[in-house]
């Protein structure tokens, strides 16, 4: 390399840590910056364009007001470079438009260059010959391949079901699919290509943007999905198929309007004879599921599910992993919609079992614990049991203790033995015992690893998590008839070693399957309580959300089984409950779950807790007043409703609050909805009529209208 070129990739380098200028410099600073920037933006090096780029991106993120007066010239700039001939600088530039989106301006800003913009973008999309060799693409059958042990990607276990008291709604703000390397996004995750390059970078931009700009989009690719869709080349309506699956996030409102005709379309596309284009197309339609899913008489759902299906058994390892993925999305979305087709899912899954490879079996395990979670105790029919269950065993019987295969499978059966509940009894037994044994494995070398650490390797403590997470999927699905695994077993024991666990993911499993025990067989946990309660105490920190979100539950478990007897354990956790729920951005999970076990232990403790209602009572309002109506919020309103009578005082200065949070029941039980109405015209009558009345004049309409149609207040 000449010494011109080194001097100028030293200069772009100098650039490139812009991220740490002063945050106090003079905005001039940051324009001579981008000025010296441009003098190298079309060097003939591209490593000294990509350099460029890359300080363009770091600018952009620490100096973004400083460089509005550019800003125009830098997209210009970065639309060309977007498209460089070199992927690498491409890639790069490519990475603007995502740190763009994040910033307020982002729509301003790029506005009037989506006409441009977004045909790039597209185009970026497109597989290159290159790809398409590394990815085999044009070996069309390779099911009997078996898969090599570095195709498959080190795999981390996800708690299914040890997230205790799930919020009701989650969102997302577009991209992630093709960021996350774990995220089953249809893209390339062939070892051959590179986990992040143009085509994932361009369709997560596009999807981005579409996020951002929602249907003031369509205009500009519209045209473009028209001439991409139905193109000749495969390859450029491949590319096509991905955009469209790219903007659903953003532009699904408008989008709607088009899926009739788009649907069937690209239904017919998981014909293809390219197995390219079936992946990406299984894919692109577990984007747009859910509105085939809502509409009445399933006239798309069902030739959607039996076409996926198809696909699920196709000769193509890539189509049979984008199809079960796929298939996995739509059983979410779907849930007892799939209940008639119940016998065919089942029969294509099984069948599954004897085509695929190691790879895809991962995942065709996700998509069996997924229909579980969805369809639930739908598939306690002697007739499913008999074809899910026989395979499952096998494959358990296969694999050894040590074998990480042991992960998904174990996962799987969790979400299964809680959707079969009694009908997993005959199985129940070897797999308690096999879980209880893994967990006391990991203990036991865990001790020894401490003890001596030369001699005897650290445990993988994913087997005893996995394990702990099955063993509450058993808990939650055969209730009491746990019972009796329990008392012949040391698992509460082991229990009182893994909540003490310095990893918090062992911590979060354990105190999950503590409160599942309490509701399951609560006479074997009771002779514990004493020992459990001060680790709970000790877990009621906010900072480790997952772990203080289970503690905060099992203790509101055993609060409602122990009764007036919680007493002497309330010192040692409302304190932190009363910190929690006060907390700024506390998650809302977190929140709810706390505000329910407040409420329990005021239920059982009225007289303890009532003291310190003002401390929290707003705040528990709020809280509680979005969730749906059930047992945890029954035992939760009760429990307020008696710290209010023992503490009225307490409620004064938030009634307004509490009345919402009344409001927000749908249907309560007519002994609690009597609770409610004795504390309303209680109130009302303590303050008289005429400050009732401007009291309430205080009311949004909806809420005045709810209590006096259901209440008389």
């Amino acid at each position: 390399m000449s010494s011109v070129v080194v001097e100028r990739e030293v200069q772009v380098e100098a650039h490139v840590e812009a991220d740490n200028v002063n945050s106090t410099c003079e905005m001039v600073e940051v324009m001579r910056k981008v000025e010296n920037l441009f003098h190298l933006a079309m060097d003939d090096d591209p490593d000294v364009r990509k350099n460029v780029c890359r300080a363009l991106v770091m600018l952009l993120d620490a100096h973004i007001s400083s460089l509005i007066p550019h800003m125009h010239n830098i997209i210009e700039y970065m639309m060309i470079r977007t498209q460089d001939p070199d992927e690498n600088v491409a890639l790069e530039a490519c990475e603007f438009w995502l740190s763009l989106a994040e910033h307020p301006i982002c729509k301003e800003a790029l506005k009037p260059h989506l006409p441009k913009l977004i045909p790039i973008l597209v185009r970026g999309m497109k597989y290159s010959e290159i790809d398409i060799i590394l990815l085999k693409g044009d070996v069309e059958e390779d099911e009997s391949v078996p898969d090599r042990s570095e195709d498959i990607k080190p795999r981390f276990h996800k708690s299914r079901h040890t997230i205790r008291h799930e919020p009701m709604e989650n969102g997302g703000s577009g991209g992630e699919e093709f960021a996350d390397d774990e995220s089953d996004d249809g893209l390339d995750d062939d070892s051959s290509l590179s986990d992040w390059n143009l085509r994932k970078c361009s369709a997560a931009a596009l999807d981005v943007l579409a996020n951002v700009f929602r249907e003031e989009m369509l205009p500009v690719i519209l045209p473009i999905l028209k001439e991409t869709l139905f193109h000749q080349e495969w390859e450029i309506r491949e590319s096509g198929i991905l955009a469209l699956g790219a903007i659903a996030e953003g532009c699904m409102n408008g989008m709607t309007q088009h899926l009739p005709e788009l649907i069937p379309y690209l239904i017919s596309c998981l014909q293809h004879k390219k197995a390219l284009v079936r992946s990406i197309t299984c894919w692109t339609l577990s984007r747009y599921c859910h509105w085939a899913v809502v509409l009445p008489d399933h006239t798309f759902l069902k030739p959607l599910m039996y076409e996926l299906l198809k696909c699920v058994l196709d000769s193509n390892k890539r189509v049979q992993e984008a199809a079960c993925s796929a298939f996995a999305t739509l059983e979410e979305e779907a849930c007892t919609e799939l209940v008639p087709y119940l016998a065919d899912i089942l029969k294509t899954l099984v069948f599954a079992f004897k085509k695929y490879q190691a790879k895809n079996l991962l995942i065709l395990y996700d998509a069996i614990g997924t229909l579980a979670d969805s369809v639930g105790n739908y598939l306690n029919k002697e007739e499913y049991i008999q074809m899910l269950m026989p395979p499952l065993i096998e494959k358990w019987n296969i694999l050894k203790d040590e074998d990480k295969d042991l992960f998904p499978l174990l996962e799987c059966l969790s979400s299964v033995a809680t959707a079969l509940q009694s009908g997993f009894l005959p199985y129940c037994s070897p797999v308690y015992q096999r879980c209880v044994s893994l967990v006391e494995q990991t203990l036991n070398q865990t001790m020894a690893h401490a003890q001596n650490p030369g001699q005897f390797e650290a445990a993988d403590k994913d087997f005893m998590i996995v394990s702990l997470d099955l063993l509450s999927g058993l808990a939650e699905g055969l209730n009491g008839h746990v019972g009796q695994l329990v008392q012949q077993s040391n698992i509460m024991q082991l229990l009182y070693q893994a909540m003490q666990d310095p990893m918090p993911e062992v911590r979060q499993s354990s105190f999950a399957l503590l409160g599942d025990l309490t509701k399951a067989c609560f006479q074997y946990v009771a002779p514990c309580i004493s020992e459990f309660m001060p680790i709970l105490g000790q877990n009621l920190n906010p900072e480790l959300i997952s772990v203080c979100n289970n503690a905060t539950w099992a203790i509101g478990e055993i609060s409602v089984k122990l009764g007036p007897e919680m007493r002497v354990y309330i010192n040692l956790v409302l304190t932190d409950l009363i910190f929690i729920i006060n907390k700024p951005n506390t998650p809302k999970t977190l929140l709810e779950n706390t505000a329910i076990t407040i409420g329990r232990l005021g239920y059982v403790c009225p007289n303890e807790v009532a003291p310190l209602l003002q401390q929290f009572i707003r705040q528990w309002c709020i809280s509680l007043r979005n969730i749906r109506d059930n047992e945890e919020k029954d035992s939760a309103f009760r429990g307020v409703c008696n710290m209010i009578s023992v503490n009225p005082g307490g409620v004064v200065e938030d009634f307004i609050f509490f009345c919402d949070a009344i409001a927000s029941w749908i249907n309560p039980k007519q002994d609690l909805k009597e609770m409610f109405h004795k504390i309303l015209h209680c109130f009302k009558e303590q303050v008289g009529e005429d400050n009732w009345k401007r009291f309430t004049e205080q009311f949004p309409p909806p809420l005045k209208d709810r209590l006096s149609q259901h209440y008389g207040v």
